[in-house]
């Protein structure tokens, strides 16, 4: 017996290899939410119930869906990877899935959206992400919680409260079960999300653990974020997830440096908004993306489709415009990480590091006037150039006018600035 097991294989491990990788994601929010227009927490914001909320679902028919659209945006963008809501908190499914009526093959639309897009994804060659809601407002077997759609309804409280969580953990498993196995290799699973506490909802409300082994049996490779609730179970999460906030340095678990990857918006919603305003520019979502791989990160970036099934065009022009960007400029972002410490970085500057190219690269916040010093540089680098053009930059041992500092490597830069969002400065290392 002993022999035996010596001779097995190992268990294939979560691969976070690409992942690391490709640093850039496109996440995508899409449901019935995207008809109300106004954030896809609409039913909980606005205490919608089930009867009411069914208008969306009676008219949901996004006639101008083009999934191969969607696909070249995201590599044109510069992405490769995308994650899509197969089903949000409103319980509302993309696929044609045989455990819930509550799915877009019964909206006018008729169809199931899920399969055209994961083909038409991996037909650009991006990587393919499922986000699967542990929420569902919409399910009769869902117990109401302080977040729930009709949480100040006592009356619907009452009537509800013989509702058993078991069966819809099971429910869970089941529709997990189609994801990972009609859909071909899936390579990141995005579960969303935990509230443990009173009147919430944690690991033992969603069966957790069970919810994961499935995962891991089904999809050996796949790798898994942080929301189930596990995070001090070994093995019970692949990757970190802050949201909406840019992290001040490597995200650490007990002082050791872990996976994570910032999931952001465009705007102030992940589903489509009609009247949302607060869209961020082009230029804050390159030092976003810059900002997130030069603290080892992954960046997700969000985009809310309408319900006709298009990108809008404030989400285009912004997509259009990180293209640009990546074009000339990816190959600081993708296989960078952290910078040695040995490299402190400038002020005014984000610094990305490619340990197998042995570069360096400086996205520069603020251009100067001529001169840019890069304090303990000197010595290390044989050669620098701009990003955009590889037009040379030349270097100074030292401080320039007679001031000479052999810790210090002077840059003498053009004085009009490169017309990129962020200009990007490409140190080769010496060896």
């Amino acid at each position: 017996m002993a022999a035996k097991e010596k001779g097995k294989k190992a268990a294939p491990k979560p691969d976070l290899k690409w992942w690391r990788e490709a640093r850039f994601g496109m996440f995508i929010h899409w449901g019935l939410y995207a008809a109300a227009a106004r954030h896809e927490w609409v039913k909980h914001r606005e205490c919608i119930t089930d009867a009411d909320y069914q208008k969306y679902f009676d008219h949901f028919d996004p006639d101008l869906y083009d999934p191969k659209a969607w696909a070249r945006a995201a590599k044109d963008a510069g992405m490769k990877y995308f994650v899509i809501t197969t089903k949000h908190h409103e319980g509302f499914c993309l696929w044609d899935s045989k455990h819930t009526d509550y799915k877009a093959t019964n909206t006018p639309c008729g169809k199931d959206l899920l399969k055209p897009m994961v083909k038409a994804f991996r037909n650009e060659g991006l990587r393919v992400g499922f986000y699967y809601s542990l929420i569902d407002w919409h399910h009769p077997e869902f117990p109401v919680d302080r977040i729930h759609p009709q949480r100040d309804d006592q009356a619907f409280r009452e009537a509800t409260k013989g509702r058993d969580v078991t069966k819809y953990a099971k429910y869970m498993r089941d529709q997990v079960k189609e994801l990972l196995t009609q859909f071909g290799q899936v390579d990141q699973i995005f579960y969303d999300f935990s509230y443990p506490g009173e009147d919430g909802k944690g690991r033992d409300d969603w069966e957790s653990e069970k919810l994961l082994a499935l995962t891991r049996e089904l999809m050996p490779k796949i790798i898994v974020d942080d929301r189930l609730d596990l995070n001090d179970v070994k093995g019970g999460w692949d990757f970190r997830t802050p949201e909406q906030f840019m992290a001040r340095e490597w995200v650490t678990l007990n002082g050791k440096r872990v996976p994570w990857e910032t999931c952001q918006t465009f705007s102030g919603s992940w589903g489509y908004y009609r009247d949302e305003e607060t869209w961020k520019s082009v230029e804050q979502i390159v030092v976003m993306l810059a900002d997130t791989v030069s603290k080892g990160g992954n960046l997700l970036l969000n985009v809310g489709p309408t319900a006709r099934g298009t990108f809008d065009d404030r989400a285009l022009a912004r997509l259009e415009g990180m293209g640009r960007w990546m074009k000339l400029h990816g190959r600081a972002i993708y296989g960078c990480t952290q910078a040695p410490d040995e490299f402190p970085k400038p002020d005014n500057c984000i610094l990305t590091y490619n340990k197998k190219a042995k570069r360096l690269y400086v996205h520069v916040l603020s251009w100067p006037i001529r001169e840019l010093y890069l304090d303990g540089f000197a010595g290390k680098v044989e050669y620098a150039q701009l990003l955009n053009d590889a037009s040379e930059v030349f270097m100074t041992e030292g401080t320039p006018h007679g001031q000479p500092d052999r810790e210090t490597l002077t840059l003498e830069l053009p004085v009009q600035r490169p017309d990129a969002a962020l200009p990007v400065i490409e140190l080769f290392l010496k060896s």
